[in-house]
């Protein structure tokens, strides 16, 4: 069984409102997190979304992330869609750009790179597609991504930095896999502190087809994920919060 080596932190995805249409309570989340996933235009969010999002992460002191997706507004970047490798470098170097302008506008640092949705689970069951995205990002900068998968290995091989993820809103295939959905499903309280903890505390989780599977998560830093479009995402994230703090003051001091 691993042990995490490192503080636990938590990410979300924000900026992922479009328009007039708002997705989720951003306000509200992001008093509760450490890393701020960005929506950059592809998968939703727009060049004022982009702003508003950046400016309330530097007013919370939260650090920001691209968060690149595909092409895919309708579908929320939760639709497969086939892409040449250079077409994926050149979309992922385009999405992260515009988010740099926003950034270097007030001031702050690019922290890190989270693929999003359906891109994110393209690149753990493909090196090729992997290394394309990759090759989008910026010399030096951290990613997020999947232990023990292509996310990790490209990683390394690119000499980018590597925050392994959990999930706490998401389920895990036996393989490691996560479960995508379009659409995210509602979750109990009891599931939630359960799927959280044990991924906090021991490392593994039980997957959809109710094994119990070990998560890689070496010797890495840790972040775990929630999302804004979850139905009940204040609670799950207050409950990944408190689970996470209590988990870090037992562990680390």
């Amino acid at each position: 069984m691993g042990v995490i080596k490192h503080q636990v932190m938590m990410n979300v995805d924000l900026g992922e409102a479009y328009g007039n249409y708002k997705c989720g309570p951003d306000e509200e989340l992001i008093q509760m997190i450490d890393h701020a996933n960005v929506a950059c235009g592809f998968h939703a969010g727009d060049p004022l979304i982009m702003q508003q999002t950046v400016t309330l992460c530097k007013q919370y002191g939260v650090a920001i992330g691209a968060h690149p997706g595909l092409p895919d507004i309708q579908g929320f970047g939760r639709r497969e869609i086939k892409m040449s490798p250079d077409e994926l470098t050149a979309m992922v170097r385009y999405q992260i750009g515009a988010l740099k302008a926003f950034l270097d506008a007030e001031g702050l640092p690019l922290h890190h790179v989270k693929p999003h949705g359906v891109l994110y689970g393209m690149m753990y069951r493909d090196l090729e597609t992997c290394r394309a995205v990759y090759a989008g990002v910026p010399k030096g900068i951290r990613v997020f991504g999947l232990a023990g998968t292509y996310h990790e290995d490209v990683a390394k091989e690119f000499g980018l930095p590597f925050t392994a993820e959990l999930y706490g809103d998401v389920k895990y295939n036996a393989d490691k896999t996560l479960v995508i959905d379009r659409k995210k499903k509602p979750w109990t309280a009891e599931e939630t502190q359960k799927h959280i903890r044990a991924q906090v505390e021991t490392s593994s989780v039980t997957a959809v087809n109710g094994q119990k599977v070990e998560l890689p998560i070496g010797d890495h830093e840790v972040s775990l994920c929630c999302h804004s479009d979850s139905p009940g995402c204040i609670e799950i994230v207050r409950a990944a919060r408190s689970i996470i703090n209590e988990f870090n003051k037992k562990t680390f001091e």
